[in-house]
């Protein structure tokens, strides 16, 4: 039974250390908050985004995340703020994390601005031996544990109202976690992410964006996302999305009203994974709160 708990634990920490490390989102375009502190603020008004992910649906122990945040500019200065949670589940670890953002932002022309950011985390790390039943209750050799990680991030987000691109890195510190007898379950190490995206206008009615995240972390392959979505009337939104070597996507969402936006991913894998699981599914709402000096005309694609 130990051998069995120790293959659980390995498993899991190689979904977390190789295939993940920070929080997975198919949405990342509407996400962006959570990798670029830079973006804090730069839609110009305060946007609320809560969002579902339940990944390779299925499979025991398969990754569950839950996302929050709100960012604002700060009147008419030149600051962001930005206040976000994300809780990740994955097995018998638990991971609690809650980040703050303030953001720079200086008119380099006319069309586009240049934001500078910083965030400050801590994270909450949390592993359950219980979940993963083993014979001996209280094993000595087999502990819960919980540790706080304090950490420090910063990004820059060069952007206008059609188009971006962001550099930024979460998480300076590389962070380690252990068990009673001092062997690593998990090493978070730094996360690198590039993210670009245009938005073209096909005619009135139609709108066509592809956007870009990749993610360089030391150790694992490189993460490449890219997307294609459509709008349509201002309102419907249409898109598939590919995960190098990893999955593809179908995307939709309704701008319900000028201030809610809602939207769902479905992830289909293309790896041998795709045998054991039914697919991820992502769900989230964007609220934003426009006053009658700031209500835009039509809704920004990103």
């Amino acid at each position: 039974m130990k051998t069995k708990i120790v293959f659980f634990v390995l498993m899991f920490t190689a979904v977390v250390s190789h295939a993940q490390q920070d929080a997975q989102f198919t949405q990342y375009m509407y996400n962006t908050i959570n990798v670029n502190p830079a973006y804090a603020g730069s839609r110009g008004v305060m946007s609320i985004f809560g969002l579902h992910r339940t990944q390779w649906v299925g499979l025991d122990g398969a990754p569950v995340t839950n996302a929050l945040s709100l960012n604002s500019p700060i009147n008419d200065s030149n600051l962001g703020i930005g206040l976000s949670f994300i809780n990740d589940r994955i097995g018998p670890t638990e991971e609690n994390v809650v980040s703050a953002d303030v953001s720079y932002t200086i008119q380099t022309s006319e069309n586009y601005k240049l934001s500078f950011g910083a965030k400050a985390t801590g994270n909450f790390f949390s592993l359950d031996v219980s979940r993963l039943n083993p014979a001996q209750q209280g094993d000595a050799q087999f502990q819960n544990l919980n540790k706080f990680s304090p950490n420090i991030g910063a990004g820059i987000y060069y952007h206008s109202d059609k188009s971006y691109i962001g550099l930024s890195v979460p998480n300076f510190i590389e962070s380690k976690r252990y068990n009673d007898n001092q062997v690593a379950i998990f090493r978070e190490k730094v996360n690198y992410y590039l993210i670009a995206g245009y938005v073209f206008d096909l005619d009135n009615d139609i709108k066509f964006k592809p956007a870009l995240l990749t993610k360089l972390v030391e150790g694992a392959p490189l993460q490449v996302d890219v997307s294609a979505n459509f709008m349509f009337n201002q309102k419907f939104v249409l898109g598939a999305a590919y995960r190098w070597d990893a999955s593809v996507s179908a995307l939709a969402g309704f701008q319900v009203t000028d201030g809610l936006y809602i939207g769902y991913g479905y992830d289909l894998e293309t790896t041998r994974l795709r045998n054991y699981n039914h697919g991820s599914h992502e769900v989230f709402l964007r609220y934003e709160l426009f006053s009658n000096f700031n209500k835009i005309i039509s809704p920004r694609f990103f």
